[in-house]
């Protein structure tokens, strides 16, 4: 179920129409499923409350200002709940990107995906964390935007219809949520999930993203046809298409990429030793000999 799952996002999950968003729907279902069993219920519980807390004041935030993003406006989920001014269905997409982001990038470091164990952890894997995840938003935003008008920027933008005012408040966001989160756990690094993530867990995750990175490939054979973004100039929806196809396979792909040689080609570490990639649990003390 997990790899028909993973091949209906790859094949529909570029899209803005009813079958992406159930997609990613259910996508999020199984990564907070996922996220529970993982980091356990606390960890999880925090994670999305953090990411969903930073994430709806800061797009409330943009929305009402222009700040960090731009102007803008959202057209998905219209007719959705609002919080604010924000349809609620955006803080759970940011999760169903964003647990990933962090599972890659806690593998690249060779962090505890529970909780950072050190300072200099701490502070770099909210960090990649945030890289990973705007990768995704520089892949998928002009698409999304411009032909599927999930979204408008008022004024345009160079890319495709969109700023650099949009993926720099984006890394700005998701860093204060990914690093937010990475304090939260790090005060409690010694009450870790009792057991430990084996290699086959952690890279399910990572194919999610792998899948959202891939989805932008089928509709490169759709129909070309010219777009307008929320400034009035027009563009190829070809070239859109072409371009975040081009990114997610030399962006996105490589990074997780990365992360599964990782997980999967480097041998276990020796018992004992801290530097174990695939560890989430804080290594057990000794007591002295006498």
């Amino acid at each position: 179920m997990l790899f028909l799952l993973l091949a209906c996002v790859v094949y529909q999950g570029g899209r803005t129409d009813a079958f992406a968003q159930v997609l990613a729907a259910v996508s999020i279902a199984v990564l907070a499923g996922h996220a529970v069993v993982t980091l356990g219920v606390a960890r999880a519980a925090a994670f999305g409350a953090i990411c969903c807390g930073i994430t709806f004041s800061i797009e409330n935030l943009g929305v009402a200002t222009g700040f960090p993003f731009g102007r803008y406006a959202f057209r998905v989920g219209e007719g959705l709940a609002h919080v604010g001014a924000i349809p609620v269905i955006v803080g759970p997409l940011y999760f169903g990107i964003g647990y990933p982001a962090w599972i890659i990038a806690c593998v690249l470091l060779d962090s505890d995906v529970a909780a950072p164990r050190d300072r200099p952890t701490l502070v770099a894997a909210p960090l990649v964390a945030a890289f990973t995840i705007t990768q995704w938003d520089v892949v998928m935003d002009p698409a999304s935007s411009t032909i599927g008008k999930a979204w408008i920027w008022f004024e345009g933008g160079g890319y495709f219809g969109v700023p650099l005012s949009n993926f720099l408040g984006w890394f700005l966001t998701t860093w204060l949520f990914f690093q937010s989160f990475a304090l939260f756990a790090y005060a409690r690094r010694d009450r870790l999930p009792a057991k430990a993530a084996g290699r086959k867990r952690l890279t399910v995750p990572i194919l999610f993203y792998v899948a959202a990175a891939l989805c932008h490939l089928p509709p490169m054979l759709d129909p070309d046809r010219v777009v307008a973004d929320g400034a009035g100039r027009s563009w190829s929806s070809a070239d859109i298409r072409e371009s975040a196809a081009i990114l997610a396979l030399f962006t996105m792909l490589p990074t997780a990429l990365l992360a599964l040689i990782k997980l999967w080609a480097i041998r276990r570490s020796a018992p004992g030793d801290h530097h174990d990639p695939i560890r989430v649990t804080a290594p057990i003390a000794r007591t002295p000999s006498p």
